[in-house]
C-alpha cells in the first residue's frame, strides 16, 4: 500500500492488544526559513463535543412547534403528542420538548441550551449516506469531499500531523471518537486527524513491542512510515491511560453501564477533558433515528415508544455530562453540539413513523452558549402533502462557522479556508476570542511550517519554497473534493531549501491544496488562485 494512500484512511485506534513501537521521526532542524514559516497558531483550552444523531432525527417531535398544532393533528395525528405534555420552555409558550427531554429542557430554562431551528442544507439528497457526507464534509449538495470539516480546522492548526506528534506543546490527540471508525468528518487534508477509543478497558491491556530495522528500499521506507503511524497508537495510549488517571466522575446523574451507550461514551470524555488532554474535538454517536415505523408506542401514549426513549437517552447523556463538567470544574472549556443528517416529513405515514425529510432542530450546550431559540417554529400547512417538508431556516454550515470563529477563535481568512467558502455567523456563542491576543507565532516542532508559497492568492505564478530532509519529494496540487490536479515535482533533493514555480497555467480560478511529502513527513498548505 502507498504511503500517502495508507495514511490518508488510517487513524490511531486504542483497542490492539498490542502495538508496535515505530521509529522516532526526526524534526527538521532550526533554520532562517523555519523562523519565517513558523505557524500562527490559536493557543486555546476550548473543547468541541460532537454528537451525532444517527438515522435522521424527527424535529417535529423533539422541538414541537406548539403554535402550529391544529396543523400538526392533521398531517401526524397517529404519532403527534399531546399537547398538555410538552414540556415548556421558559420564555415562550410557542415552543416545547418532547416529553423524554427533562434534563435538556431544565438546561435550556437555566440558560445552557441553544436550540438552532430548521438547519439544512439546499436541495436535500434524502439519502443517509449522501446526506451524512455533506453535514460531516461541509459539502454543497452536488460536491463531493474527502476530508471532513472538523478535519480541515485541525489540519490547519497543526499541519505536520502525524509527522512529530506527541510533541511537548501538543501531546495528546488532536481528536478522539469514541467508536471503532473515525468519522470522515475528523478526516484532515492528507490523513485521519483523529484516533478512536472503542474499549477504554483496553488501555490497560495494552503492551510495548519492538521494531526490526527496516531495509533501505522503498519498501522499507513505506515500512518505516506505517510503523511510525502505527506508534502514535501507543504513545497516545499512554496520555489517554494517564490523564483517565487523574480524574474520576463524580456526577450521580450517570446511569448505570450498559444502560444508555451515548452516556456510556460522553462518561469517558467528561473523564478525560478532567484529566488534561489538551484535545480539541471529540466526536461520539447515537443512532437508532431511521423511525420509519414504530416511532412511537400508540398503546401507551405517543410519547412513549422508540423515539421517546432515544430522546429520553440524549437528554440524559447530555445532563448527566454537563453536570459532571460542573463538578469536575470544565464546564466553561466545554461547549456540546448535536446533529443529524436530516429530519423527517410533516406527514406521518401508516406505519406509525415518519420518512427522510429535509431541516430539523440541532442543539448546542454548555456554560458559554447564548441559550434560546434561534429561528422561528416551521410553517405547517393546513392541508399537508407526504411531500411536504420542513423548510431550512440556517445553513447548517453557519453553525461551523460560528463555532469556529467564536469557539475556537479563528480568523475570518482561515475560517473561510477551512470552509472552502464565506458563511455567515449566527449569534451562538459569549465569545471571549480576541484573534490578536490569542494567535501566537510559535515553534511547535512538528508545528514548524516546510513548505509555503508566495504570493498566496496568486494570479499569473506563484513560487513554492519548501525544505527537504534528504530524498524524495512529492509535492502535489489537490483541488477540494481531493482529486489530483498536476504533479508538482517528484523527484529526489538534496537536504536544505528548495524553490519550484508553479504557473496558472491551466489551473482555473478558486481555492487548491499544495500537499508534500518527504520521507515520514507529509503536510498541506492551502493556496488560493485568483483571476
Amino acid at each position: 500500500m502507498k504511503r500517502r494512500d495508507f495514511i490518508k484512511n488510517t487513524a490511531a485506534v486504542a483497542v490492539l492488544p498490542s502495538l508496535i513501537n515505530g521509529q522516532t521521526v526526526q524534526a527538521f532542524t532550526d533554520s532562517s526559513l523555519l523562523s519565517r514559516l513558523a505557524a500562527s497558531f490559536v493557543d486555546t483550552d476550548h473543547v468541541l463535543v460532537i454528537v451525532q444523531l444517527n438515522g435522521g432525527n424527527d424535529g417535529l417531535n423533539t422541538v414541537i412547534p406548539i403554535d402550529q398544532y391544529s396543523n400538526l393533528a392533521n398531517a401526524r395525528n397517529n404519532i403527534l403528542i399531546d399537547s398538555k405534555k410538552v414540556l415548556a420552555l421558559t420564555g415562550t409558550s410557542l415552543t416545547g420538548l418532547h416529553p423524554s427531554m427533562t434534563g435538556m429542557r431544565d438546561l435550556y430554562n437555566n440558560g445552557k441550551l441553544t436550540i438552532v431551528q430548521a438547519a439544512g442544507y439546499p436541495n436535500q439528497n434524502y439519502s443517509h449516506f449522501r446526506s451524512s457526507d455533506i453535514w460531516v464534509t461541509a459539502a454543497d449538495y452536488n460536491q463531493s469531499l474527502t476530508n471532513g470539516w472538523a478535519g480541515r480546522y485541525l489540519s490547519e492548526e497543526f499541519p505536520n500531523f502525524p509527522s512529530g506528534y506527541p510533541n511537548t506543546n501538543m501531546p495528546d490527540p488532536l481528536a478522539i471518537q469514541i467508536g471503532s471508525v473515525v468519522s470522515t468528518g475528523l478526516q484532515g487534508l492528507t490523513n485521519s486527524m483523529a484516533m478512536t477509543i472503542s474499549d477504554p478497558a483496553n488501555f490497560y491491556g495494552m503492551i510495548n513491542g519492538t521494531t526490526d530495522p527496516t531495509p533501505n528500499t522503498h519498501a522499507g521506507a513505506e515500512l518505516a512510515y506505517i510503523r511510525g503511524v502505527s506508534a502514535k497508537t501507543q504513545q497516545y495510549s499512554t496520555v489517554i491511560k494517564a490523564a483517565a488517571a487523574k480524574a474520576t466522575n463524580k456526577s450521580t446523574m450517570w446511569p448505570t453501564a450498559g444502560q444508555n451507550k451515548l452516556a456510556d461514551q460522553m462518561k469517558i470524555v467528561s473523564q478525560l477533558i478532567a484529566g488534561g488532554l489538551k484535545t480539541r474535538i471529540y466526536w461520539v454517536n447515537l443512532g437508532g433515528f431511521d423511525t420509519h415505523s414504530n416511532q412511537v408506542d400508540a398503546t401507551n401514549g405517543n410519547d412513549t415508544g422508540t423515539h421517546a426513549s432515544l430522546l429520553a437517552d440524549l437528554s440524559e447523556a447530555i445532563t448527566a455530562f454537563m453536570d459532571d463538567c460542573k463538578l469536575l470544574n470544565t464546564a466553561d472549556r466545554v461547549l456540546g453540539m448535536t446533529f443529524s443528517e436530516f429530519g423527517r416529513r410533516i406527514v406521518s405515514n401508516a406505519s406509525s413513523g415518519t420518512d427522510h425529510g429535509a431541516a430539523a432542530p440541532l442543539f448546542l450546550f454548555g456554560n458559554k452558549v447564548k441559550s434560546g431559540l434561534v429561528g422561528s417554529n416551521p410553517a405547517i400547512p393546513a392541508n399537508a402533502t407526504v411531500n411536504d417538508n420542513v423548510a431550512m431556516q440556517h445553513d447548517f454550515r453557519t453553525v461551523y462557522t460560528s463555532i469556529l470563529k467564536d469557539w475556537f477563535c479563528l480568523s475570518d481568512t482561515d475560517t473561510d479556508t477551512v470552509m472552502l467558502q464565506k458563511f455567515n455567523t449566527l449569534n451562538l456563542i459569549n465569545s471571549s476570542c480576541n484573534n490578536n491576543a490569542i494567535a501566537q507565532d510559535i515553534q511547535r516542532n512538528s508545528g514548524n511550517m516546510i513548505i509555503r508559497n508566495y504570493p498566496n492568492p496568486f494570479n499569473l505564478a506563484t513560487t513554492i519554497e519548501f525544505i527537504s530532509a534528504g530524498g524524495n519529494v512529492l509535492i502535489e496540487l489537490i483541488n477540494t473534493e481531493g482529486k489530483l490536479v498536476k504533479t508538482i515535482t517528484d523527484q529526489d533533493y538534496a537536504a536544505g531549501q528548495h524553490n519550484i514555480e508553479l504557473s496558472r497555467n491551466g489551473i482555473a480560478a478558486g481555492l487548491y491544496y499544495i500537499k508534500m511529502q518527504n520521507n515520514l513527513s507529509t503536510q498541506t498548505r492551502s493556496v488560493i488562485a485568483t483571476d
